[in-house]
């Protein structure tokens, strides 16, 4: 049986999705709202004889059917940034408003970490942290290009995070955006799934565990926690929010998303999960042509 076989039981229609996986996975920007507006950045794409589609879920983002990110003089000036359209979604979910503190705890190569300084209006203070110093090169470099200036970054595992070195005050927000199995990448990188391994997806999901229940502490009362991943495995998606919310003090809210989705699963594989993970959304590339994601929102209760 093929690794994607196993989440038949989930899917609505097979045949569109494995087709779908077949099919590459066309390049895509997002505009920064920190150097330019959305208008200007569609002029600088058509004056560089760039086709651009924009989406109809998030008008700051482009789809480049016929083009790569880079290479072009707007992405060389910070105005854009090659972005994955579903990559897109955490950060919106999250929703951070300028002034307020936030914690980026899995942040290289910095994707998501531009977009929340965006976000929020390049103010208040982003924190962004990863363990591998190549992968924080990348994020200083993608940063400095975007104009980022609201940004401290931190090279640790975040399951030891500490407060201390910003005041030990909590975070308002923080995104989880963990490493993962990547099947839902398999678009553009065809060769994920022959590395794929259900032990390497236990491990996986051992380390998520751990980085999502230091983010719900060093998340204040009342504050947000979004949790990602780009795999289809329950194992690292509902799995791991069930032993969150058994864990920590926490609960799973709803949220709007103008992508088309699926709910969380409570069930795969005989595993038995609490029903509130259904209130997370699973992103299918049949569905709206795009890379597979999975997101879920979380409110910190204590």
């Amino acid at each position: 049986m093929s690794v994607l076989e196993r989440y038949e039981p989930l899917i609505d229609d097979p045949e569109a999705f494995y087709a779908a996986c077949e099919r590459p996975l066309p390049a895509a920007v997002r505009v920064n709202t920190i150097k330019t507006t959305v208008e200007r950045a569609r002029e600088a794409l058509a004056e560089a004889g760039i086709e651009a589609e924009q989406t109809d879920w998030h008008p700051g983002l482009f789809v480049l059917p016929e083009a790569q990110a880079g290479g072009n003089w707007p992405y060389v000036h910070g105005w854009l940034h090659g972005q994955e359209e579903v990559s897109a979604v955490p950060a919106r979910v999250l929703d951070p408003q300028p002034g307020e503190r936030v914690w980026d705890c899995c942040a290289a190569p910095g994707s998501k970490t531009t977009q929340l300084a965006a976000l929020m209006g390049d103010s208040g203070r982003l924190v962004a942290t990863d363990n591998n110093m190549g992968r924080v090169s990348a994020l200083r470099s993608n940063a400095e290009r975007l104009g980022v200036t609201n940004l401290a970054i931190t090279i640790e595992d975040s399951r030891n995070h500490s407060l201390k070195p910003f005041g030990g005050e909590e975070y308002d927000r923080t995104l989880v955006d963990v490493p993962c199995s990547c099947e839902g990448t398999i678009r553009k990188n065809p060769d994920v799934l022959e590395e794929w391994s259900y032990e390497h997806v236990e491990g996986t999901a051992g380390v998520q565990k751990g980085i999502l229940r230091r983010a719900i502490q060093a998340t204040k009362e009342g504050g947000t926690v979004v949790y990602s991943t780009c795999t289809f495995a329950p194992e690292e998606n509902e799995a791991v929010l069930d032993h969150a919310l058994a864990e920590e003090p926490c609960e799973l809210v709803e949220f709007d998303l103008d992508l088309e989705s699926r709910p969380g699963v409570t069930e795969f594989e005989g595993e038995q999960f609490d029903d509130s993970v259904a209130r997370a959304k699973r992103i299918y590339p049949h569905h709206n042509d795009t890379g597979g994601f999975f997101c879920a929102k979380l409110e910190v209760t204590g």
